[in-house]
Parts: C-alpha cells; structure tokens; sequence
C-alpha cells in the first residue's frame, strides 16, 4: 500500500507542475534569466531548428552537446535549454550541471519559450 501511495503523491506532483506551467506560473526563474541575458540553446535536430526557433537561440543538438561542453561551460550568462522533449532537456540540464554549469535551466518546449521571449 505504501507504494501506491508514494506513487500517487508522485504523480499528483507532476500533474501540477505540468499544470502550473501550462498556466505560465513558475515560469518566474525563466523569465528573469530571459531579462538578464540568457543564452537560448536548442538540442533539436539542425533541421527542426531551421522549420521554426527561438529569436536569437543557438542549435546545438543533443547528439553534439559533449562536443560543445567546453564552448557551453564557459558561457557567463544563465542558460536555457529547450527542445520539443521535456526528458531530453532533463538530460542535457544534468549533463551540464554535472560539468559546472551554475544557472542552467529546463526551459521545455521550444514554442512555448519563443512566446515568452515575444512577451518581453
């Protein structure tokens, strides 16, 4: 039984937060690094990057993220990662916090992170 509860409580969890940032709340962070100058990356494929991005966002696709990690890590301003997939951004979030990165953030779908950038 306290299996099924924990997972319960696990799944109401990520059921707000899914909620909470469809609605735009905890989008707080995301936004005040956008207005100090964060560096948009976006691991999509180099041609899902060319058919729609972020104004002014980099494409390093995750396949080439451990490639980059050097140019990456030494970036001074806040990142943001985004992509069309939440656990991939979790993963290149890990990779680079992992390797020192300081403020690095999962931004999660690329559309909705250009409609962010276009509301400030």
């Amino acid at each position: 039984m306290r299996g099924k509860t924990i997972i319960f409580y696990l799944l109401t969890f990520i059921w707000k937060m899914s909620l909470l940032s469809i609605l735009g709340i905890g989008n707080g962070k995301i936004k005040d690094a956008m207005r100090r100058g964060a560096i948009i990356i976006d691991i999509r494929t180099a041609a899902e990057f060319d058919r729609g991005k972020v104004r002014d966002s980099i494409n390093i696709p995750i396949d080439r993220i451990n490639i980059n990690l050097k140019r990456i890590v030494q970036m001074s301003s806040p990142i943001i990662i985004c992509s069309d997939s939440d656990a991939e951004n979790e993963r290149v979030v890990d990779v680079l916090k992992a390797n020192g990165v300081k403020e690095i953030y999962n931004g999660g779908n690329w559309t909705k992170i250009a409609r962010m950038v276009r509301s400030l």
